[in-house]
């Protein structure tokens, strides 16, 4: 009785498990790989992916905003000119200091002026129009827009260059 096969049948160890314990609960052993060989990689990416997705969500939209300010500011709606009196100049901001002005255009002395507000980019062009405030001076400009930030000038109007109308 003893070499029966029903008692032969609980001991015996099948090709694929490597002990009795581990055939008789049914959980199958962790399979070694064999010396020389290395365990399988995943690729960067995989292994990478949260680290992957938190930088992608930083920079894209970082370089959303940089190529919309870059193309808001390399292509100008309008170019044109305007001719009056600067009233006002101001280097105005808390972070981005910008130059704001004003000018006063009137078509005829007694008409109530209209006032024409711009931003200037450049320290030289404003300068010439510190220096040249008060006298009737034309601007040359540039429309700009959809600039994403007040960061680049509060108005949409970019002024190049300053002339007096009268030395």
């Amino acid at each position: 009785m003893a070499d029966s096969p029903s008692t032969s049948r609980d001991t015996e160890l099948s090709p694929d498990s490597g002990s009795a314990s581990e055939a008789a609960n049914g959980v199958p052993a962790t399979t070694k790989e064999p010396p020389g060989q290395d365990p399988v990689r995943h690729g960067f990416a995989r292994r990478n992916w949260g680290k992957l997705t938190i930088l992608g969500l930083v920079t894209a939209p970082i370089l959303f905003f940089t190529l919309w300010a870059g193309i808001t500011l390399s292509f100008s709606y309008s170019d044109g000119t305007r001719t009056g009196f600067v009233q006002k100049l101001s280097h105005k901001g808390w972070v981005c200091k910008t130059w704001e002005g004003e000018m006063a255009m009137t078509a005829q002395p007694g008409v109530a002026p209209q006032i024409f507000h711009f931003s200037v980019r450049d320290d030289s062009v404003a300068a010439m129009i510190t220096a040249l405030e008060g006298r009737q001076v034309t601007v040359e400009y540039s429309e700009h827009r959809g600039v994403p930030t007040r960061c680049f000038g509060e108005t949409g109007y970019f002024v190049k260059a300053v002339r007096a109308v009268r030395p």
